[in-house]
């Protein structure tokens, strides 16, 4: 259980501090689109690289932010059973939930994404546009590093439903 407790403290603070890195993102993201849209319609002047700019930093907030929404439990959820359903029951659904499709679908994802990532890398993929962004395998390796964070928080939340499910049995038990 302490080996169980440790990890979760370590991969939350983990999620935690990138989670507020890719906070700022959304502010960079603005003033990008405010300054974009700006100079499109008042100055007649585009730029391709703002434009990529706009959904690269979009596809980081996204991907990357995921684990730390998975973390704060902010990830939408429309379920008319889950909510009247009691703590340990929760604890079960959670628990199952990520055993057996958060934490296979991100080793497939992250197995899909392997090639695809590794060809962008080993070419040094570019925008194909003209003006566009450098560097776009940068932000292809964003996809199996966005898994990475979601299926280490799955794992944390994964023991967290175990510690809390042996837990209640234990305090169950003395009563």
């Amino acid at each position: 259980m302490n080996l169980m407790r440790k990890y979760i403290k370590v991969v939350d603070a983990l999620n935690e501090r990138i989670g507020i890195l890719v906070n700022w993102l959304t502010t960079l993201l603005v003033i990008n689109v405010f300054y974009d849209t700006i100079m499109r319609y008042a100055f007649k002047k585009g730029h391709i690289s703002l434009q990529e700019l706009e959904w690269h930093i979009f596809s980081v907030i996204f991907l990357v932010g995921a684990a730390y929404t998975l973390k704060h439990d902010g990830h939408v959820r429309v379920d008319i059973i889950y909510t009247r359903l009691n703590e340990r029951a929760k604890a079960w659904i959670n628990l199952f939930g990520s055993v057996f499709f958060l934490i296979p679908f991100c080793l497939i994802v992250f197995y899909a994404t392997s090639g695809f990532v590794a060809n962008s890398w080993a070419v040094r993929e570019t925008s194909p546009d003209p003006g566009g962004l450098p560097a776009r395998y940068v932000l292809k390796a964003m996809i199996p590093f966005g898994f990475s964070l979601v299926m280490l928080q799955g794992i944390a939340e994964a023991f967290r439903n175990i510690v809390f499910l042996k837990e209640d049995k234990t305090k169950g038990e003395g009563r």
